[in-house]
């Protein structure tokens, strides 16, 4: 799961607006946005995630209640690709439940955090869009806010899950829920506004005072995000967009238990390879 945080850098603040990005200057960008950040994501948000937690979204959603993948007990054996991985925790997991996961991260400096944890997971560095695998290796592969919302093609990487499953195989992920990107970006009432619209499919790009851009996220619409699915060759079973609970009284970003009662938050995608 990844959010913008601030930077620890002492550089000047890079400016944020709405431009294109390609696939190549978005991958370059959110590779070094995440090594740079890596260790302040896992100081802010270590303890709610877990080391060894396997968590939806901000709203808290677990898979021990979601059981989006299937029931923990018919995980054990299964080979299981975990795409933006961060630093594993939803790898340890599966692991735990007996599965075989593989922790996937664009970022090295996330990965050391997945090291310094610890575990026998096998992690991989690699750009989802190109997955070092190969055809069929896969039971499951599942993402909880990682790469699909930074990526400028997410059908070349969900092209690349559906080669790397098996048939029968299932895709779950999580996304930022696309009617978010029509709110301001804040966790308080400032954020119940429309501020834009939610066709503007531009991305949101920040960039350095030389116009390079060092951080990418892209919007899809809920639309696009089914489209892009079948298109992909995967039938789409669930969409799942979970409720802010009661107990969660947490804010991350512009997550909050005000904006949790009242739009939602997170898409989860539930997706099988026939």
């Amino acid at each position: 799961m990844q959010e913008p945080v601030s930077s620890e850098s002492t550089a000047p603040e890079p400016e944020a607006t709405r431009r294109d990005a390609d696939v190549a200057e978005s991958s370059r960008a959110n590779r070094g946005w995440w090594d740079r950040n890596a260790d302040e994501y896992q100081t802010e948000h270590g303890t709610f995630l877990g080391d060894d937690r396997f968590v939806w979204g901000p709203e808290g959603l677990d898979e021990v209640e979601a059981e989006l993948l299937g029931p923990p007990d018919e995980l054990k054996g299964r080979d299981v690709l975990e795409i933006g991985a961060g630093a594993a925790q939803c790898s340890r997991w599966l692991a735990a439940q007996g599965a075989r996961p593989v922790a996937l991260d664009i970022s090295h400096r996330q990965l050391q955090h997945a090291l310094r944890i610890g575990g026998t997971i096998p992690l991989v560095c690699a750009d989802a869009g190109a997955l070092p695998f190969a055809d069929a290796s896969f039971d499951l592969a599942c993402s909880a806010y990682g790469a699909l919302p930074f990526v400028a093609d997410p059908r070349q990487v969900l092209r690349e899950v559906h080669r790397v499953l098996r048939p029968g195989g299932r895709l779950v992920f999580s996304v930022t829920h696309p009617i978010r990107w029509a709110f301001p970006d804040e966790p308080g009432p400032e954020g119940l506004g429309v501020s834009a619209s939610y066709f503007d499919r531009t991305p949101y790009v920040e960039q350095d005072d030389e116009g390079r851009a060092v951080y990418v996220e892209h919007h899809r619409t809920l639309g696009d995000r089914v489209r892009d699915v079948v298109s992909s060759g995967f039938r789409l079973v669930d969409l799942v967009e979970p409720e802010w609970p009661s107990w969660n009284t947490s804010e991350w970003g512009g997550w909050s238990p005000l904006r949790g009662a009242l739009i939602p938050g997170t898409a989860i995608f539930v997706c099988v390879r026939d």
